[in-house]
């Protein structure tokens, strides 16, 4: 009901009296929630929790756990989306050599050790429903996962220990995730100093004993139980999407056939512990886009890169079914037009394929995504100016009925966001959520005769590309000629081509210029890692390296046998992730595994 009384259907049905019309309709559209999924996945957006996703990473563990806190605080739920350093995107730990140290918690966080991995989340639940962990890691993603689940598992011991008064804490967290349903409550962290104390388990600064003497209180049976319970609970995903590392993004560490291989014993390991939860891969088109890929490009590599995933599980003797519930997708969105009906496109293909193809449940036909709004459109000149374009973008993405949603900081084209723009990025979301009326609806966008057209347009031009793939051997035979960067690199020369010579406007930078530009200076706050933080990294490395060089060496001598073996290297990372550090572990794997070379 709206302010002035009108009726706002939930969902809006066809007017159709044609058997004809209607079965077309039921065919190709249908409602959100039913076959093929062009509407949506879901027959109603989710309840109590918007799809609001907010990127932070800087620093070190402790700093970035702060950011963490500052963009909850008030929601509903955690939906935590974490960026790490360039030294742990590649897989090594924090170092005084002058080619890492400068890196080291710049433009993300450092992470090294499951210890850091517990600071990072500590004051959340990471198995409450109202938490949902996201981790933009693609080459060292099998050792950061392992990393993550341990801490949930670690976690959830304590609390344990604690429930059986076998454990206490020397002292209350300094925060405290709460969601906050009612909006009567203002917002804010639990004040009671006992029932902080009772929530301690969520922290590990809280103890004055390490982990090592945690565990010995309990027996293997109690913890393999809160393993087990903690790996089938725990929400989020782990981006891990090799694919698109060679094709665009550049960080990849191991050679392609050996991640390939370390990402199918994830998903054999997601499926022998039962973790539904969790998607064990993020399949990203947003990189794809942001090297340059047009909007028709970037869907087209990202589901063939999908599909490839598809077959390669197969191959393996896994069930699409088993599997298919643990895959996601990621993609940019920009403003071009193709961009409002990318997740209708994604849908309808994918729920078709699974279906007819390989004969999947309803559950495995939905294709289930995030969106980010483009960096690449976001820009230096007249930097006020791109929250209108993030605020657009975002339309689209919630109008299209995503399930997920990142609204990229104005400042994010300088340096990483101050407190200040991520808050103004949260409200794009909020405004659009819970202020405009349209969006209370779930299918806006059906019916509309653009919409339909454009839908049919990309979906058309999709399986063009799908052709073109198959035609250089599919996307391992068409990256061996390097098909997919080289097509990559040329859209995006043409985008350049065309915002340089003016022929495509962008407000503020080609067109439509400030004619006092000089008497208007911004301070923007650039966000930089410390001395004192770096050093603090090293340190933290140093300590935790010393109090397990008894134990390392045997765990990394174990890991290399069970991957030359053919054995489940994810299964034996979880145990290795509990004494030997991001960098230790990655050398030991080039042994066996490879290092990445690029095909030239």
């Amino acid at each position: 009901m709206t302010l002035s009384g009108t009726e706002l259907p939930k969902v809006a049905l066809p007017k159709f009296h044609d058997w004809g019309d209607l079965l077309v309709w039921l065919l190709e559209e249908n409602v959100p929630g039913r076959f093929p999924f062009t509407a949506g996945v879901y027959p109603y957006k989710r309840s109590g929790e918007d799809p609001t996703r907010m990127f932070a990473g800087e620093g070190p563990a402790e700093r970035t756990n702060r950011r963490f806190h500052l963009v909850s605080e008030g929601q509903p739920a955690a939906r935590l989306s974490t960026a790490f350093d360039s030294v742990t995107l590649y897989g090594e730990d924090p170092h005084q050599r002058p080619d890492i140290y400068g890196k080291v918690g710049e433009s993300g966080v450092a992470i090294f050790t499951v210890e850091e991995m517990e600071l990072l989340y500590a004051g959340f639940d990471l198995c409450a429903p109202t938490t949902s962990v996201s981790m933009t890691i693609n080459g060292p993603a099998p050792i950061i996962l392992a990393f993550f689940f341990n801490a949930a598992t670690r976690q959830q011991a304590r609390k344990f220990l604690m429930e059986q008064g076998r454990l206490k804490p020397a002292r209350g967290p300094q925060r405290l995730f709460v969601p906050i349903r009612d909006p009567k409550v203002a917002p804010g962290e639990m004040s009671d100093p006992h029932a902080l104390l009772k929530s301690a388990w969520q922290d590990p600064r809280c103890f004055d004993v390490p982990w090592e003497e945690i565990r010995k209180l309990l027996s293997e049976p109690e913890f393999e139980r809160i393993e087990r319970e903690t790996v089938s609970t725990v929400r989020g995903t782990v981006q891990a999407d090799i694919l698109k590392e060679d094709q665009a993004q550049n960080t990849c560490i191991f050679s392609i056939e050996f991640a390939l291989k370390m990402m199918g014993d994830v998903q054999a390991w997601f499926i022998d512990h039962n973790v539904r939860n969790y998607y064990s891969v993020s399949i990203s088109g947003y990189h794809i886009a942001e090297a340059g890929a047009n909007p028709i490009t970037q869907l087209a590599f990202t589901l063939a890169n999908g599909f490839t995933y598809v077959e390669a599980y197969r191959a393996r003797g896994m069930d699409v079914n088993d599997f298919a519930p643990n895959l996601s997708f990621f993609f940019s969105n920009g403003v071009d037009a193709e961009y409002s009906v990318i997740g209708r496109v994604a849908r309808r293909i994918w729920a078709v394929a699974m279906k007819r193809l390989y004969g999947a449940n309803d559950r495995s036909q939905m294709l289930k995504y995030h969106i980010q709004t483009s960096g690449r459109s976001l820009h230096a000149m007249e930097i006020q100016f791109n929250d209108i374009r993030t605020t657009l973008q975002a339309l689209y993405a919630i109008y299209d009925n995503c399930n997920s949603l990142h609204t990229n900081a104005y400042d994010e084209a300088i340096t990483t966001p101050t407190d200040e723009s991520v808050r103004r990025a949260l409200a794009i979301q909020h405004i659009i959520n819970k202020e405009l009326g349209l969006a209370k609806n779930e299918n806006p966008m059906q019916g509309s005769f653009i919409i339909e057209e454009l839908t049919d347009l990309v979906e058309e031009a999709v399986l063009q590309e799908f052709d073109r793939l198959t035609e250089r051997g599919g996307v391992i035979g068409a990256m061996e000629t390097q098909y997919q960067r080289g097509k990559i690199q040329e859209e995006s020369m043409v985008y350049e081509q065309l915002k340089h010579s003016g022929e495509l406007p962008i407000i503020g930078v080609n067109t439509f210029l400030n004619p006092h530009p000089t008497e208007r200076e911004q301070k923007i706050e650039l966000a930089r890692a410390t001395q004192a933080e770096k050093e603090s990294c090293i340190n933290r490395l140093a300590d935790f390296q010393q109090r397990h060089q008894q134990g390392a060496p045997k765990a990394l001598e174990h890991l290399k046998r069970v991957a030359l073996e053919g054995g489940n290297i994810f299964h034996e990372l979880m145990r290795t992730v509990r004494f030997c550090s991001l960098g230790q572990i990655s050398h030991a794997l080039y042994e066996v595994g490879g290092q990445y070379r690029r095909n030239m």
